[in-house]
């Protein structure tokens, strides 16, 4: 079924409003007179959190095939405390169901930063973390008990533990996990800065896991300061095959099993510019997304603006087939100019919808189940928002929609479409993770 509402994660950290964060419920019902609107809001009971990303505590990994998604979890970036989410007794207007404090995490697990979770094949849920509660680089995961949504500990072994974390997906069938690394908390919590680089902060590290041992069997490094963010599998059931978008370097690498080895798939190149913080803007990977037949793979890029569609039914060369610029930092009329670009001809036009001039870049997306409707917003990182697109932080994030077509390839943005963050009760804020109760192309 086309999917109605989404919840979307929303926070006030670095911005100038002392509110807790919140969990939006857009109505995406083209018949509803609430289209395109905030139809309900839960606070949290905290500040600061940064709520960011978001997974549903069931999915389709599990072995017993359930799909109903009962419970939303939302681990929380900076203060690392989890609230669970009943979205099932009242899907428009879901409530908190539990919370696990801070505390807890840091004596249990000695873990902190929480970011991406998803269902085990056994149901109980894995969320990585970025770092320890000091804020120093330590990844792994730490494991809820699907049922009581209690805290277990940690699922990998003690000797085990990556030196990063950030991302990461799991293939039952092939009995693999792979997880991405990200940035030391503690440093990159000032600002994105360039001083930052050739000094270890931006990670560089992919990491292969045996399932079921829990045990990391391959490593791959991807280039200093690639910084190896979203992982993504093709859906089919045996797949043996998927892609890995490295934030800073511009690369997409495919991963495959050959005693599971890495190759770069795409590319984009830096721009050459002045009027910004370095004389090259690298592409900026911020997330990817597989279409759920396999066929396309999306992708955001939240510096330059643009968001791209690959084809990839031959997955080892994926082909351009669409690409539409939804902000960014290299438009028209800007203080960047662009002197040298390998792609375009000339700089990109602001982009205004519904009288609204859109700021900042393409950050997290979300597909539909047909495939047809991708959504996408545009704050990726409060503190990183605040220093490179402060536009975005005084005006509040929005949510797009993007028109897909899904014979020849092809994107368009949907102009009777946005969600503006901006005109909220309490204040401009800044949107993330999307979700649809009914399914979508994550989980």
């Amino acid at each position: 079924p086309r999917e109605e509402i989404a919840y979307v994660t929303c926070t006030y950290r670095e911005t100038c409003f002392d509110q807790p964060d919140f969990l939006a419920t857009i109505d995406l019902d083209p018949r509803s007179p609430c289209y395109g609107q905030v139809i309900h809001r839960l606070p949290m009971p905290n500040l600061k959190d940064e709520l960011h990303a978001s997974g549903f505590s069931s999915a389709c990994a599990c072995s017993d095939g359930a799909t109903k998604r009962t419970k939303l979890i939302l681990p929380c970036l900076i203060s690392s405390r989890i609230y669970v989410v009943d979205v099932s007794s009242e899907c428009r207007a879901p409530k908190i169901c539990k919370m696990i404090e801070p505390v807890d995490v840091f004596w249990t697990c000695d873990k902190g930063y929480l970011n991406v979770p998803r269902s085990l094949p056994s149901g109980d849920v894995l969320i990585a973390n970025l770092g320890d509660p000091a804020g120093n680089a330590k990844g792994g995961f730490i494991v809820l008990d699907g049922e009581t949504f209690e805290l277990k500990g940690n699922w990998e072994e003690e000797c085990q533990v990556p030196p990063g974390g950030y991302d990461f997906w799991i293939q039952p069938c092939q009995n693999v996990l792979v997880s991405s690394a990200g940035v030391i908390p503690k440093l990159s919590g000032r600002r994105f800065c360039p001083e930052d680089f050739n000094k270890g902060i931006y990670a560089r590290r992919l990491s292969v896991w045996n399932l079921s041992c829990r045990t990391v069997t391959q490593c791959f490094d991807m280039g200093e300061d690639s910084l190896p963010l979203s992982v993504k599998f093709l859906h089919r059931p045996n797949a043996a095959e998927g892609y890995v978008g490295c934030a800073l370097s511009g690369i997409v690498y495919r991963i495959f099993k050959y005693n599971w080895a890495v190759e770069e798939a795409i590319r984009i190149p830096p721009k050459e510019v002045s009027g910004w913080i370095m004389c090259k803007m690298p592409a900026f990977t911020a997330d990817i997304i597989i279409s759920s037949d396999d066929k396309y793979l999306y992708l955001s890029n939240w510096l330059h603006g643009d968001i791209r569609q690959y084809d990839i039914c031959d997955t080892r060369r994926p082909r351009l087939v669409g690409q539409v610029f939804v902000g960014g930092s290299i438009l028209r009329g800007g203080p960047v100019i662009v002197r040298r670009d390998e792609e375009l001809k000339c700089q990109p036009e602001p982009l205004v919808v519904k009288c609204k001039r859109v700021y900042g870049g393409p950050s997290q997306m979300q597909l539909s189940l047909d495939g047809k409707r991708l959504y996408v917003t545009n704050s990726f990182y409060s503190t990183w928002d605040k220093e490179l697109y402060p536009d975005v932080v005084r005006e509040g994030s929005v949510m797009l929609q993007i028109d897909v077509d899904t014979e020849d390839g092809g994107l368009s943005v949907n102009k009777n479409f946005l969600v503006d963050f901006g005109e909220e009760p309490h204040g401009p804020c800044l949107a993330h993770s999307i979700h649809f109760p009914s399914g979508d192309s994550t989980t």
